[in-house]
């Protein structure tokens, strides 16, 4: 199965998520989630990220097959959950005040893909995505957060550095580091 990339961003993560999926090749031998804090309003963030992306960008879908090079975006008010082989999507219990939560992808990631996956946050307030980029780093997982100086709203990144102090990295430097993955599929 393919490595993946998981990437959590909130409060001011969208032109920092733009630059990183902007700068992904269009042969992608990795897989990218996203879950960006949208609650239950309705999301034109595919048609955002593929504005100027050159990987194709959809809504996950219950029971979709993971596909390498693709983009998965949360849809509204549904958690997304990776197995090995499968999108899940959850209507569960808000996690951290809302749903999609970035915690229960980065959870589901680190347990089905461990030392594949690539944990990313970004800008956002609150403490979502520590925990799950935690977990990421402990399964042997590489976990990168926003520089929190850089950030629109810090709180996210300054959680998840205090969580397990991950790489804090300008957005540009993981944009760059995203794409290397992408293209050898290792860490």
């Amino acid at each position: 199965m393919t490595a993946i990339i998981v990437v959590g961003a909130s409060d001011g993560g969208l032109a920092p998520l733009r630059q990183i999926t902007e700068s992904l090749p269009r042969y992608c031998k990795a897989t990218l989630f996203v879950v960006v804090h949208i609650g239950r309003i309705q999301s034109s963030l595919p048609d955002i990220l593929s504005w100027h992306g050159r990987m194709p960008v959809e809504f996950g879908r219950n029971g979709a097959k993971i596909e390498a090079g693709h983009i998965y975006v949360a849809p509204s008010d549904r958690h997304m959950l990776l197995s090995d082989t499968r999108i899940h999507l959850s209507s569960g219990p808000l996690v951290h005040h809302t749903r999609p939560a970035i915690d229960p992808l980065f959870a589901s990631a680190a347990d089905s893909f461990g030392k594949r996956v690539v944990g990313v946050v970004l800008s956002g307030q609150g403490r979502d995505g520590a925990a799950g980029l935690a977990a990421i780093k402990s399964k042997g997982g590489l976990a990168l957060v926003q520089e929190p100086g850089g950030a629109a709203a810090p709180d996210m990144p300054k959680a998840a550095f205090a969580a397990d102090s991950p790489e804090s990295l300008l957005v540009d430097a993981i944009a760059r580091r995203v794409a290397q993955f992408c293209y050898d599929a290792r860490l």
